[in-house]
């Protein structure tokens, strides 16, 4: 069990809610920013039973800062992974978002989190949802294009075999994906080498903070809210609840768009339905997949999204896209062409 926030050090309890989930023999791992996160507050959460503690470092200093909204968020997260690291007693693990601001100096990052003491590497793409919904920077999203994933892949594959000689194990999200050249490569550590569909009410879910339950933690709250449990058993909701039974129930007939008549529907599945929604308003139809890219870009056809309707301004809230094809230019083409061969030969010759 992963407690997240906001920061879940700001609960008076959560020293209490560590304990409580280490009695039960559970493991348990904080996610955190970092700010804020004291000498005495990572000690007293280790000795109730900590047993993880990662850190969110998205970018250098500038491209994390901004993210953030808050200048010295970078250096806090940094200081906050050194006190973990002289505390002892708790593994040390990064987590980075990759976005048109991270994914430039992703190489660095991985510097700066070996450098620190991380011994594993969450990355995962940001999803167009909270501070991420709208537009940035002129209307421009933050996070990457559908097309870009065709740059990101190669990048990762990359930084994974990298990752592995310094001792830092890269573990992609399950929206990192899904079925392109380089899926064995960062998910070789993987039992079957690969992810397939997507966890959500499957192999986790997410408690919010007054009780509610949902497949998946990053899932918005109205959709896939199942229950509560101060009203309910969570075996019950776990059990009976149509909003987390949604993946063990899915059928390829309820898949749209290329994910429908995609050679790899039945595994897939649509991928990761928390990227699919937040996007187009509804699930089953995920143009954030390396395999989808590449068959586009053999048809000279490349996905971006536009804005068509803004955030309402509310927790967990999304905006909504709408997907737009478009030929792709000669030369950029080329260019992604050239970077997967070369990738292809590096990363499968170590």
């Amino acid at each position: 069990m992963t407690i997240i926030g906001g920061e879940a050090y700001l609960r008076d309890d959560w020293i209490q809610i560590i304990e409580r989930i280490a009695s039960h023999g559970m493991r348990c791992g904080m996610a955190t920013g970092g700010r804020g996160l004291t000498k005495e507050r990572i000690v007293a959460a280790r000795d109730a039973g900590l047993e993880a503690f990662s850190v969110s470092i998205d970018g250098l200093e500038e491209q994390h800062d901004a993210q953030r909204g808050v200048r010295g968020s970078f250096r806090a997260a940094i200081d906050a992974m050194d006190r973990a690291r002289a505390a002892g007693g708790i593994r040390l693990t990064a987590n980075t978002q990759i976005n048109r601001l991270s994914m430039p100096v992703l190489e660095q990052v991985l510097d700066v989190i070996a450098e620190h003491g991380a011994t594993a590497w969450q990355v995962q793409l940001t999803a167009a949802m909270g501070r991420a919904a709208d537009g940035f920077k002129g209307g421009a999203p933050l996070f990457l294009q559908p097309y870009e994933v065709l740059y990101a892949h190669p990048k990762l594959a990359r930084l994974k075999r990298e990752g592995d000689k310094r001792g830092v194990t890269m573990w992609p999200g399950n929206n990192v994906g899904h079925f392109g050249p380089f899926e064995g490569v960062i998910r070789g550590h993987f039992k079957a080498g690969y992810r397939g569909s997507c966890g959500a009410g499957r192999l986790s879910l997410g408690i919010e903070a007054n009780g509610d339950i949902k497949g998946c933690p990053s899932l918005p709250t109205r959709p896939y809210v199942g229950g509560n449990v101060r009203e309910q058993k969570l075996v019950d909701i776990w059990e009976r609840s149509k909003e987390l039974r949604f993946m063990r129930d899915m059928t390829v007939a309820e898949l749209s768009g290329f994910c429908k008549d995609c050679y790899y529907a039945a595994e897939c599945r649509g991928g990761c339905h928390w990227q699919s929604h937040t996007l187009l308003g509804y699930r089953g139809d995920n143009p954030y997949c390396h395999h989808r890219a590449l068959e586009l870009m053999a048809q000279g056809v490349r996905e971006r999204v536009e804005l068509v309707e803004a955030a309402p301004n509310e927790p967990f809230d999304f905006a909504r896209w709408s997907l737009v094809r478009e030929p792709w230019p000669a030369d950029e083409r080329a260019e992604v062409e050239r970077i997967h061969r070369e990738t292809e030969a590096v990363v499968w010759a170590s």
